[in-house]
């Protein structure tokens, strides 16, 4: 099924200067906990741990908003602009465009779809994250996509962790009774 969702939503055309990739996380949680934290692109520090603050101009959930993000330290950068591209509650899909900021990632892109699984025989979620990005002057490919590697995996790794904590604490973690014939 992984196969099947990166080439339904996660299609990129990369230039010869850019890189595109696609970073996959499973999450013991059910879907509608993961997307309810993911689907909110006015709070994105909620689990994105190099995320110290975010304000808002739009409505917030509206296509075409944008967020002002602060980084914490330790990124080469202090601020980045976002702009609501995507934002679909029956297939949950989120895209966002980097549209400003002090760093490195020039026409950035990316693309996450929340999906349903069992996992263990309980309630799980499959997580996609794919980008595209400019490789900057001065460095490879491979270290473009390293670094956005690196960042992704993070997030998805506190979106993990602050999902379970929210399903233990909401007792959603029982697992699926199959019937049997």
């Amino acid at each position: 099924m992984e196969s099947h969702y990166i080439q339904r939503y996660h299609s990129h055309n990369p230039t010869d200067n850019q890189c595109s990739s696609a970073v996959l996380k499973h999450i013991k949680a059910p879907v509608h906990l993961v997307w309810s934290l993911v689907r909110r692109f006015d709070r994105p520090q909620r689990y994105k741990p190099f995320v110290s603050r975010c304000v808002v101009r739009g409505d917030g959930l509206g296509i075409g908003s944008l967020r002002e993000v602060d980084v914490k330290s330790g990124l080469p950068a202090t601020t980045s602009t976002e702009r609501l591209e995507l934002l679909d509650d029956e297939e949950h899909i989120l895209g966002v465009k980097i549209v400003g900021g002090d760093h490195r990632l020039r026409n950035y892109s990316s693309i996450i779809t929340v999906h349903s699984e069992v996992i263990d025989g309980r309630p799980g979620t499959l997580v996609i994250e794919s980008f595209v990005v400019d490789v900057p002057e001065g460095n490879t490919k491979e270290e473009t996509c390293f670094f956005v590697h690196s960042l992704i995996n993070c997030n998805l790794k506190s979106l993990a962790d602050v999902s379970l904590r929210m399903a233990v604490l909401q007792d959603e973690v029982k697992p699926i009774h199959q019937c049997r014939v």
